[in-house]
């Protein structure tokens, strides 16, 4: 189904010499003289650029419907990470250069956000926050905690994180995937 660049909203997706195209930012622009057009911010949603232009308000694009899946990372075998569909439970192989810089924190059976467009997965998403017990890191120790002093720390999944002096070998912490930042020791 047709949309005509009239008809841009914050979020739809488009399809455009080729390329799936988000529009994150619009404007209609009536200027005194000449015709009006839409300002457009848009990110291209596979590779992530984003490109301003402005358009025709005529101007038609193929809508792009692009599928956001929630599905359990199941396990990988080299470069390939299956990902199980809930409702199917078939297994979905995606290659690790599709895998986003935050799946380093990701262990088995946890739930990820799946993005494919035309059956084709261009993006896999961490959850935003996850719970990972610390395997390796110096013991802790109480001190000065004004300081903010950090140290390193190796979480079960293998991704390094900086986590406070306290903390010990063992321990269990959340951790907000998009920094890789710790946030605390986890609840129960």
């Amino acid at each position: 189904m047709p949309i005509s660049a009239g008809d841009f909203r914050n979020g739809v997706t488009f399809e455009m010499d080729g390329q799936v195209m988000q529009v994150i930012e619009f404007q209609h622009v009536k200027p005194g003289k000449g015709a009006a057009f839409v300002r457009t911010k848009m990110k291209n949603v596979i590779t992530g650029a984003v490109v301003e232009t402005s358009f025709n308000p005529s101007a038609k694009f193929e809508t792009a419907y692009v599928e956001r899946k929630s599905m359990e990372y199941s396990y990988n075998d080299g470069d390939l990470y299956y990902f199980m569909d809930g409702e199917t439970y078939e297994l979905l192989p995606v290659d690790k250069s599709k895998l986003s810089d935050s799946f380093r924190f990701v262990k088995e059976n946890e739930v990820c956000t799946v993005s494919s467009y035309k059956g084709n997965v261009f993006n896999v998403e961490a959850p935003n926050f996850v719970v990972l017990e610390i395997t390796e890191t110096d013991p802790g120790f109480a001190g000065n905690t004004a300081t903010n002093a950090t140290k390193p720390a190796i979480v079960e999944t293998g991704a390094e994180v900086k986590v406070p002096l306290f903390i010990e070998p063992g321990e269990r912490i959340e951790i907000d995937t998009r920094t890789g930042e710790y946030l605390g020791r986890a609840k129960g």
